[in-house]
């Protein structure tokens, strides 16, 4: 009985063992995929930010370089300069125009300004520590108070320019310096002319 039982025994043993044989080998090799989806969701993640950066000024942030194809282009604040030093302080460039002449009596911004404005808040937009002062002035025709009062109009003008091109209000102050700050003193139009501004003045410098 013995003699029938353990060819019988063996036999399943055996048989056992290959049918654990063939699970194995069809066991995959996960390695490799895990990498690959790797590649793949990082390659996914790039190609999704090129698709963001694409976008425009909403995703692209201004650091100097611009944002191409829009009105704060990076041309504005000294790109394509060979000037090497602070882009404000470059000839070429808008950012060393720091004065906007008003007609007599007024306040308004003429367009004339847009460019120059828009090169300064793009500096402003990529330099989030810079601050501006608007400084307002009027000529030497009317009462103190009256000429105090329209300075400080144009410069609040100059600053709601700015801000609707993006400059954060944290970042210009407007003020008034009336006729305290004649450019020329003279009694001419002409002088009464170039008293007639704003002057933007960097805190920094």
């Amino acid at each position: 009985m013995n003699k029938i039982i353990w060819p019988i025994l063996l036999v399943l043993a055996l048989s056992g063992c290959s049918s654990t044989s063939d699970t194995q080998a069809t066991v995959e090799d996960r390695t490799a995929t895990k990498t690959d989806a790797a590649k793949a969701a990082t390659a996914g993640k790039d190609a999704s930010d090129k698709a963001a950066t694409a976008g425009g000024a909403q995703t692209t942030p201004l650091d100097g370089a611009g944002v191409k194809g829009s009105s704060l282009d990076g041309k504005q604040i000294g790109e394509g300069s060979s000037y090497t030093g602070d882009p404000r302080k470059d000839p070429a460039s808008p950012l060393a125009t720091r004065e906007i002449f008003f007609d007599y009596d007024s306040y308004v911004v003429k367009e004339e300004y847009r460019p120059m404005l828009e090169a300064h808040a793009a500096y402003l937009m990529s330099h989030r520590d810079a601050r501006l002062i608007l400084q307002g002035n009027a000529d030497e025709r009317g009462s103190r108070e009256y000429n105090l009062a329209l300075g400080q109009k144009r410069a609040e003008a100059v600053r709601k320019a700015l801000a609707v091109m993006g400059v954060s209000d944290a970042q210009d102050e407007a003020v008034s310096f009336g006729e305290e700050k004649l450019r020329d003193e003279g009694h001419t139009e002409e002088a009464h002319a170039v008293n007639r501004r704003v002057d933007l003045v960097y805190a920094d410098e």
